[in-house]
């Protein structure tokens, strides 16, 4: 069993002057889930090398046994700094791919051609593409079979507008994703802010919120077995 996962490089939070990137918990609850269960995971980011991460995520409220032990574990710090390009990557060389979020992926992998070519090619395979919190925004652009949105008339979800509010960051963000999910024609869910909430609708899988990252990795192993 082989999974990717692909993190952000994108480290500017608009033109705010703070620093954005990924979010530790949501890269480190899936990432030893799945190492738990026996995967071989690589993990890749557009320009390799050392994803940003979100300062804010590294604050002690948002720590959890699963950051403490990736902050104890130097094998997978090693691995986390030495991502491979992303354009390198085939999907044929993996199982699923999973996306942590954190705010960075909304202007980069949202955008990155590399990236929806990649999405594209792990669904039309059949295999488990997963995505949580700002991940699902890495979707906006992926297109379907039959050239419509990947995720028209799919049940799916993402970091909420009332998320989005509550960390102030509306004017922020390029696009929110519950919006800019309805517009493209999904059947976006969502549970209470901050809570566990994961969709999946066949091989698209989709968690709410931080909360929610153990969980999406949970499901794809479960769609693996």
């Amino acid at each position: 069993m082989k999974i990717l996962m692909v993190l952000t490089s994108h480290d500017q939070l608009g033109d705010t002057g703070k620093k954005t990137g990924f979010w530790l918990e949501e890269f480190a609850a899936p990432y030893y889930t799945f190492a738990d269960a026996g995967a071989d995971i690589v993990l890749a980011s557009p320009a390799g090398g050392q994803p940003p991460l979100d300062p804010k995520s590294d604050l002690p409220e948002f720590q959890t046994d699963l950051t403490h032990r990736f902050k104890s574990d130097a094998k997978a710090q090693l691995a986390l700094a030495n991502t491979v390009v992303l354009s390198s990557v085939n999907e044929k060389d993996f199982d699923a791919v999973f996306y942590p979020g954190g705010h960075g992926p909304l202007w980069d992998l949202a955008e990155s051609q590399t990236s929806i070519a990649l999405i594209e090619a792990f669904d039309r395979a059949g295999k488990p593409i997963s995505f949580v919190c700002h991940a699902p925004g890495a979707l906006r652009h992926v297109k379907a079979a039959d050239g419509q949105a990947l995720i028209h008339g799919r049940r799916v979800t993402g970091f909420t507008n009332g998320e989005e509010d509550a960390v102030q960051l509306t004017d922020v963000v390029p696009f929110l994703i519950e919006d800019e999910f309805k517009a493209l024609g999904a059947r976006y869910e969502k549970g209470p802010d901050w809570q566990v909430f994961v969709i999946a609708d066949g091989n698209l899988i989709t968690g709410q919120n931080p909360a929610s990252s153990e969980e999406v990795a949970k499901t794809v192993l479960a769609q693996l077995r």
